[in-house]
Formats: structure tokens, C-alpha cells, sequence
């Protein structure tokens, strides 16, 4: 039977929060670290959190995003955890909060199936400090994961999330298998399996395909 493995991208498939590097980009970090720990932690809901982090870059030049995306370290094991789901005849997709922007050449350079996330809105050059169409949210992340695995052949049953913060759970709860990646403590408390170690090859070996 055929799987399909899901991750979120900021602190999962990245080691980086990308919001908050384009927000150094535009000197407003601080205030996007705080907003963002809080979203993490579930303390406030993550869509009305993004569009006040996102306002934040309102008249940052779109070259911030060449800026960002040589600064962004994609996590270790995740060529692996790529190679070896496709070597098992599985799928792997990407569902972020973060910005197709960034995203989108990660997506393309590692192979991955899927991939969704938000879109920010520029004019004339810069940012406007909106984000474009509908928030991707937690509920929006378990849709794509149901989305995906219709497309894919997968039964829900077969499907794996990949998360470590709040706005993951949802995504998990839909997954048949969730994995809280050095997650917070409500991803933690919610998942069927937790890793420590920033590793995502790991992942390998909770499917029982091994790590090589």
C-alpha cells in the first residue's frame, strides 16, 4: 500500500521561520517573533497572526525574497526522506503558512509531489502587507492532505502528517499516522509519534522503509 507523507515547512522542512527572515529584511522581527511564538503555541489564531505579521513588510522590495531564499537551510535528512519515500513508490507534499515565494524553489530543487502555501501581494515592486486569497490555516492544511491522498490513490488511513506547531494539528488529526517533528507541547501531547531529533530521514523508519 502506497503512502503519502505530509510536512510542514517552517521549522520542519526548514530550519527557518521565513516570516520572521523576511521581517529582518524589513526591521520588524521583534514584533514578528512575538506574534509568531504565540501562533505556535495556540495562543491566538493563526490567520488574524499571519495578517499582522504580514502587514509588517508592507513596502519591503521583492528582492528581499532572492535575499531570503539564499538564507533559508532546508532540514536534515530531507533528500533522504524524499529518495527513499519515492524509491517505495510514495508521494511527499509540502503545506505551509509561509509564502509560495519561498517555497516554491525548495519544492521544485527537492523533487516533492505537493506543494501549498500562502501567496503575499506586491505592487509596483514591494509588498502591500496582504496576503492573497484565503489564509492557509490548520483547517486548510487538512484538507490538502485529504486532497493530496484522493489524487495520489492513498487512503486517509495511509497518510502521514509531519508537524510541530499549533496551526499542525488539524492536518494531524486527519492524517492516519502523525508525527510531532521537535515539536511544541500541544503537537506533542496530540501526535501518535514524536522525534527529537532534527533528522527528517527518521521518518523512514517510523514507515518501516529504513533511513538509506
Amino acid at each position: 500500500m502506497p503512502f503519502l507523507v505530509v510536512l510542514d515547512v517552517d521549522s520542519t522542512l526548514i530550519e527557518n521561520e521565513v516570516i520572521e527572515l523576511l521581517a529582518e529584511e524589513a526591521g520588524s522581527l521583534e514584533l514578528v517573533a512575538d506574534v509568531t511564538a504565540r501562533a505556535m503555541n495556540g495562543e491566538i489564531d493563526f490567520a488574524e497572526s499571519l495578517r499582522l505579521r504580514v502587514a509588517t513588510l508592507e513596502g519591503l522590495p521583492v528582492s528581499a525574497f532572492e535575499t531570503v531564499r539564499g538564507r533559508v537551510e532546508v532540514t536534515k535528512g530531507v533528500p533522504e526522506l524524499v529518495a527513499g519515500l519515492h524509491a517505495a513508490g510514495a508521494k511527499i507534499g509540502v503545506v505551509s503558512g509561509g509564502f509560495h515565494e519561498i517555497v516554491d524553489p525548495f519544492a521544485a530543487k527537492l523533487d516533492l509531489d505537493y506543494c501549498r502555501a500562502n501567496r503575499l501581494e506586491t505592487r509596483d515592486g514591494v509588498l502591500t502587507g496582504r496576503v492573497l486569497g484565503e489564509v492557509i490555516h490548520a483547517e486548510a492544511k487538512a484538507d490538502a492532505i485529504a486532497e493530496w491522498a484522493l489524487d495520489a490513490g492513498v487512503p486517509l488511513r495511509c497518510t502521514v502528517a509531519v508537524g510541530d506547531g499549533a496551526n499542525d494539528l488539524r492536518m494531524m488529526e486527519r492524517a492516519g499516522l502523525s508525527i510531532a517533528f521537535d515539536a511544541k507541547a500541544p503537537v506533542r501531547q496530540a501526535a501518535d509519534l514524536v522525534l527529537d531529533e532534527r533528522d527528517l530521514s527518521l521518518v523512514l523508519g517510523a514507515l518501516g522503509l529504513g533511513a538509506d
